[in-house]
């Protein structure tokens, strides 16, 4: 066979292999992305992952031996799966989905939403907050408090600054900042304002501790608010001061600092590498974090005492507010998908 024909029939196999291969993905709706489970996946006591599962009905278990655990979906071309806890593991997670060949996820739209601390300044036990900006806060430098110089009031220093809370004007990286589609985010917001989310007595006993923090002590409610990942699990007053300072600095004035969460910034740094090939579209992510636990303590307690304490009723109010929240976005998704497979929610016709 001539080196001419030859290389055309190799080419005419690799497209026809190309061809089969791209007829045969799974296109995908929407991913719905938790963080962590407690004990097995179905059958006990339920995290952020068993909900969908069990209650979703996304329950047709694939294989996934790159992520954390397998992922689920369901005939209606909803994919569900589950990070792991921590920045590190919601990067591996999310970038192995993303290059998994037997998956569409270019039209995708991406439903983060899991548990978080809580700013008392802002929110309550059991509150859903739908971010606009998620922020990283592990890039930073650090000094350990006890030699910090005597006018700072924390020892972390962006990136690329001298001092805390300046702009910086040195050496930085672009994966700090990123801000999602504001308008699916007032969409996602005005469909579950009105939601009721479950107060208990353990909820109110825990919050009527926060005297002086008026939104702490409400029931839980609806807001749009911001949120910065962290594998380091931070707490406390003075950590709470930074956070919103950090907040204000990278994702501008009109940003306000709600929740904490350990991977958000990490699941938004895959995306966005992800983007850049056409394999997802960036622009359809949102973040949902439900208030577990309060970021700082009520006055009269320590930090140390508020970093361990036990969640009122283990957290699980948050953990089906997510749920629940989630799925009046999905539902609203899935039921309109002949509009919003182009047309992103929100957008001006």
């Amino acid at each position: 066979m001539k080196l001419q024909t030859m290389s055309a029939t190799l080419a005419l196999t690799f497209g026809l292999v190309m061809q089969t291969q791209a007829a045969e993905k799974i296109e995908i709706k929407a991913v719905v992305v938790s963080m962590f489970e407690s004990g097995e996946l179905t059958g006990d006591r339920a995290g952020e992952y068993q909900l969908w599962i069990e209650r979703g009905k996304i329950d047709q278990p694939i294989d996934f031996p790159m992520g954390q655990h397998p992922l689920h979906i369901n005939d209606a071309g909803v994919l569900a799966m589950c990070t792991g806890g921590g920045v590190t593991n919601a990067t591996a997670s999310i970038m192995a989905l993303g290059m998994d060949p037997r998956f569409d996820l270019s039209k995708a739209y991406w439903l983060i939403a899991g548990i978080g601390g809580g700013d008392p300044e802002d929110v309550s036990l059991g509150t859903g907050v739908w971010a606009k900006h998620v922020v990283d806060g592990d890039l930073l430098y650090e000094i350990d408090g006890r030699e910090i110089p005597k006018d700072w009031e924390y020892g972390l220093i962006p990136l690329g600054a001298y001092e805390p809370n300046q702009e910086a004007t040195g050496w930085t990286v672009d994966t700090i900042h990123f801000g999602l589609n504001e308008a699916m985010v007032d969409w996602a917001y005005e469909l579950t304002k009105d939601y009721s989310v479950t107060d208990t007595k353990a909820i109110s006993e825990f919050r009527a501790m926060y005297n002086g923090y008026p939104n702490a002590q409400k029931k839980p409610f609806v807001t749009i608010g911001d949120t910065i990942g962290s594998s380091t699990y931070w707490h406390g007053e003075l950590l709470n001061n930074w956070a919103n300072d950090w907040m204000q600095l990278h994702a501008g004035k009109e940003s306000s600092f709600m929740t904490t969460n350990m991977e958000d910034n990490g699941t938004l740094t895959a995306l966005h590498r992800l983007d850049r090939t056409g394999l997802v579209d960036a622009e359809r992510v949102l973040v949902l974090r439900t208030v577990s636990n309060y970021s700082m303590p009520p006055k009269g307690k320590t930090a140390a005492w508020s970093t361990t304490a036990d969640y009122p009723d283990d957290g699980f109010p948050a953990i089906e507010a997510a749920y629940e929240m989630g799925s009046v976005v999905l539902d609203a998704l899935l039921a309109d998908w002949q509009t919003y497979q182009d047309t992103l929610p929100g957008a001006k016709q």
